[in-house]
């Protein structure tokens, strides 16, 4: 039956491994006079509808009597201050050695103190959609703050009589429920940007001083995840979709990070070519000894950069944050999309803007994609070596976007490695490296690298990866060596020729994967990773030295 929410009162105790001082503090707080419990999205949705600072558009929430809503049901726009997207600066994991937990377990006392005085709104919903793997999850938000509370909701699975029924039947997990406290108003002068504390071994987490929506989202995230992975899942910041051939199913998965093309890739239609089952483009786990996966949300948190008013895909949206409002030419209230108002503006979609929906897919992955923004890299590049896969996965290089508030601007036009594309771990990163070595070798994984920047300084657009990859699961790819490096080869593509005559392009490769070993080695303590990981990037490097040498001595 899913994760631990009642226990027996023998084992409430020092002793039970379940429980902490940070987790008695945060689930406390929960059962308190001023906490309104809100049963239903429709009382959410009348909650957000009326709140200071919502504007309700005049656009019909689609599929709205399915979603649980009143069939009157409009989109809701709210908007924030300053800061439009996540800030991950302001994480703190209180199972790692160096944090002082006295310090920020006194920290948290005096935060809930102050918040007594306020009302607060709590819902329940259930991360992850299959009896395979389910968690319970209650969250907190304050008066003030009712669409993020709407908005959580919607993301995840409000608890509903039907739901609840098949959590009593889903897989049990020696597991806390997970517990969420918000409260965006909390401020304190050592942490100006906000906090957000996490206790992952108790499933409980402080979101504190920090308004924008997606810090709920990925802190309930971060906090599954970690349950995932010690029960014997892999989890996985992604997209996951399975392609319906003529004389076969073609399984795939897609690991970037926001902005990377990872919700293009996995929603892409492919113009009816063939028919796609969607799991989900963010988050899901896979199962270590079977293969299968299960969705975690039923809904997606998308960017409206790339729509305009009169895309289709409008119609589903739900909730937005960070946008405009204006007038249309028959007086309606209509959003102002594109990002016109702000980068990163957002929306909660529903699962109905997915024609071809599924929440499990029984079958194990066919194939990996690594989604990176490495100019040294081809559009594609396939890795044979499971080892060298997973070093691959680990050493991810992209580029941050406006999904992330950081506090160094000039971070956005920076290379950073950002391992699986998962900044939400909690856990050691090695243990993430044994898990995706292990499903490339013993699942027989194919791995892929897309870049999605550029090459050769030429833009590779979302036509040149979608084609890429329709060659790929066709299998009427021929992949070419790159250059002398045993196990990667790349898929030729008109206009984007690899060149490894040129010194200075091979020089270029040189220094990425010089990048990616110091990053290795670089890792200390519970991240330590296997030396297998540096030996096998340190022949990469030594290949291409080679090569460069030899070529060197020609001219």
């Amino acid at each position: 039956m899913g994760t631990i929410q009642q226990f027996n009162p023998q084992k409430i105790s020092p002793e039970n491994p379940l429980f902490s001082s940070t987790k008695t503090m945060i689930e406390s707080f929960f059962y308190g006079n001023n906490v309104e419990i809100v049963p239903t999205i429709e009382s959410a949705y009348l909650k957000a509808s009326e709140a200071a600072g919502t504007v309700v558009t005049d656009l019909p929430i689609k599929h709205a009597k399915q979603l649980g809503l009143p069939k009157e049901a409009k989109m809701l726009v709210s908007n924030d201050g300053k800061v439009v997207g996540r800030t991950s600066a302001v994480r703190v994991i209180l199972d790692q050695s160096e944090v002082d937990r006295a310090y920020y377990d006194g920290l948290l006392r005096e935060a809930m103190y102050q918040a007594s005085s306020q009302t607060f709104y709590q819902g329940n919903v259930i991360v992850g959609l299959h009896e395979n793997f389910m968690i319970r999850s209650h969250v907190l938000v304050p008066k003030g703050f009712e669409t993020n509370l709407y908005s959580y909701l919607l993301n995840f699975q409000i608890e509903t009589e039907e739901w609840r029924q098949r959590y009593e039947k889903s897989a049990p997990l020696e597991e806390n429920d997970i517990y969420l406290f918000a409260n965006p108003e909390w401020q304190h002068p050592d942490f100006p940007h906000g906090l957000a504390l996490f206790d992952p071994l108790h499933n409980v987490a402080a979101i504190l001083g920090l308004r924008y929506f997606g810090e709920l989202k990925k802190g309930t995230l971060t906090l599954a995840w970690a349950t995932a992975h010690r029960n014997d899942f892999i989890a996985c910041h992604g997209g996951m979709k399975q392609y319906h051939l003529s004389h076969k199913k073609f399984t795939m998965a897609t690991f970037g990070l926001s902005g990377s093309g990872k919700s293009t890739i996995t929603l892409a239609k492919h113009h009816g070519r063939y028919p796609v089952e969607v799991l989900h483009d963010d988050a899901f786990v896979i199962d270590r000894a079977t293969g299968t996966t299960v969705a975690l949300e039923p809904a997606y948190f998308d960017k409206v950069q790339d729509y305009p008013l009169t895309d289709p895909t409008v119609a589903y949206f739900l909730t937005m944050q960070n946008v405009g409002v204006t007038l249309d030419d028959q007086g309606r209230k209509v959003p102002v999309l594109q990002d016109i108002r702000n980068g990163n503006g957002r929306t909660v979609k529903s699962r109905y803007v997915t024609e071809n929906r599924v929440d499990f897919i029984g079958e194990p992955l066919d194939a990996v994609f690594w989604i990176m923004k490495d100019d040294s890299l081809p559009p594609v590049v396939k890795i044979e070596d499971p080892a060298l896969a997973a070093v691959f996965g680990l050493t991810l290089a992209t580029k941050r976007s406006t999904a992330e508030h950081v506090l160094d601007e000039s971070d956005l036009d920076m290379l950073v490695i950002e391992p699986y594309a998962n900044p939400f771990r909690s856990y050691p990163l090695g243990e993430d490296y044994q898990n995706f070595r292990e499903l490339f070798q013993k699942q027989t994984t194919a791995c892929y690298i897309l870049n999605t920047g550029a090459f050769n300084g030429k833009d590779i657009s979302a036509e040149v990866t979608l084609s890429s990859i329709e060659t790929i699961i066709e299998e009427a790819e021929s992949f070419i060596p790159f250059d002398s490096i045993a196990g990667m080869s790349y898929l030729p593509i008109k206009g984007f020729e690899v060149d490894f005559s040129q010194l200075e392009y091979t020089e270029k490769v040189r220094l990425r994967m010089q990048n990616r070993l110091d990053f290795i080695l670089q890792q200390k303590g519970s991240d330590r990773l296997p030396k297998e990981a540096s030996i096998i990037m340190e022949d990469v490097i030594e290949n291409l030295k080679k090569q460069s040498n030899e070529k060197k001595k020609s001219f």
